[in-house]
């Protein structure tokens, strides 16, 4: 009975050690990765916000009388040239108006030439003839004077009447003194206020008609800018009024987007900077400058409004869409670039990368990272050029693992390498033979 059971643990002892064997080989074998070459390449710091088109310039003319629309010369959609008449309002009353003002212009500029030629007016008169009377009074009085001299010299006259011819000649001399100073004083002023009054006539005749010209000229309705009439709510008949716009004009042989991007990133954004936008369902990229950096945070959104102007050659982009900014705020050059594949969690929150040698080994880093762009990270430390860095099957590797490099990625992009961009390498397919091995 002894030797039957002995026979049985010889067996399965034999059976344990063939399969232990197989599964310690399969423990030990190098883990198939894929690698690259840590390259240099240009890479851009991007600054990506989405936002709103906006016509460059926009023009809501709204009229400076009321009146109904006579005439309407354009409709929505027309493209209009700056100065081009779009409207006309009912303006029979108004160039009536203005032909009255005409008339009494042209009355006060006759009554001014009228009062330039006119003769003394009759104050004026009258003051001449005082002066006059004054001249005859007080001659007289000095030839009475001059008589009495004379006889008061021979005898026959008392001296108290040669006293008081005296005293009327010098007060007949006093008056003809005072009134030739008021002819002069009147004659001087009186012409020159009454031209006045007559210029000025002029004048409010002139201005009164030229408030009635622009009253007229108010009744043509021009486009104060170059563009697109967007809108046109009225109809010929209908009454406009000051204060509601008639017509809508826009200029999009540009347009502007507005874009609302990150504070945290708005530092390295300035105006000049290139911008890529598309439009949000549609394909295809337009190229813009940024033309306005807002200095304000919007405290609702803690964004940064930054404006872009796109030029807009055949109208295709419209305002009032919805468009995504890509904003190009540094360009570094021969950086040291890997793929986003490569990039693995390190320790503390940081960043690592794997690099294999000729050791086959899998060699854990830390790595500091700089601009990405697409799938392509820039680093900063960690990793030089040349060196290979696993890019596929490096997820839980430990540092100092054995792997296997079933595929280079970098061989299967050719084409590219003299590409400046940094290119995104696409995980290869084990060959069969690799499978194979794998699968033993």
């Amino acid at each position: 009975m002894r030797k039957p059971i002995s026979g049985v643990l010889a067996v399965a002892f034999l059976f344990s050690a063939g399969c232990t064997k197989p599964a310690e080989e399969e423990a030990s074998a190098p883990a198939p990765v894929q690698v690259t070459a840590v390259t240099q390449a240009t890479i851009r710091r991007i600054v990506a916000g989405d936002g709103t088109l906006f016509p460059e310039d926009q023009a809501s003319i709204v009229p400076k009388i009321a009146a109904p629309v006579q005439k309407f010369y354009v409709q929505r959609g027309d493209h209009v040239k700056q100065g081009q008449l779009l409207a006309v309002l009912e303006n029979r009353d108004l160039m009536a108006a203005a032909a009255e003002s005409k008339a009494a212009l042209e009355q006060a500029e006759s009554n001014l030439r009228a009062t330039q030629g006119a003769a003394v007016p009759e104050a004026l008169v009258k003051a001449k003839i005082d002066l006059d009377a004054a001249r005859d009074t007080r001659d007289a009085a000095k030839k009475v004077l001059d008589s009495r001299e004379q006889l008061f010299k021979q005898g026959a006259l008392s001296g108290r009447q040669v006293d008081e011819s005296q005293l009327a000649y010098s007060q007949a001399a006093g008056q003809y003194k005072a009134a030739e100073e008021h002819w002069k004083t009147l004659q001087s002023v009186a012409n020159e206020e009454q031209l006045k009054g007559a210029a000025a006539q002029v004048e409010s005749a002139k201005a009164h008609y030229q408030s009635q010209q622009a009253q007229v000229a108010y009744s043509r309705v021009v486009s104060p800018i170059s563009g697109v009439i967007s809108d046109r709510p009225l109809n010929a008949g209908e009454m406009v009024s000051p204060g509601t716009p008639m017509l809508t004009v826009v200029d999009i042989s540009r347009v502007v987007a507005r874009v609302n991007v990150p504070q945290a990133e708005s530092g390295t954004v300035k105006v000049g900077q290139t911008a890529i936008l598309t439009q949000t369902g549609k394909s295809g990229e337009v190229e813009g400058k940024v033309l306005v950096v807002s200095p304000a945070t919007d405290p609702s959104s803690t964004t940064i409004e930054v404006w872009v102007q796109v030029p807009n050659p055949g109208e295709l982009l419209k305002p009032g869409s919805s468009v995504h900014a890509a904003i190009v705020t540094e360009i570094y050059k021969a950086a040291t670039v890997v793929p986003e594949g490569a990039i693995l969690p390190g320790e503390e929150g940081g960043t690592a990368l794997l690099t294999v040698g000729s050791d086959s080994l899998a060699h854990r880093r830390p790595a500091k990272l700089g601009v990405r762009e697409g799938n392509q990270v820039q680093i900063l430390s960690g990793v030089r050029p040349g060196e290979e860095v696993i890019v596929a099957g490096g997820l839980g590797l430990d540092d100092k693992a054995k792997v296997k490099v079933i595929t280079t990625a970098v061989e299967e992009s050719d084409d590219d390498e003299d590409s400046d961009a940094p290119q995104q390498p696409s995980p290869a397919k084990p060959k069969k033979d690799e499978q194979k091995t794998k699968g033993q």
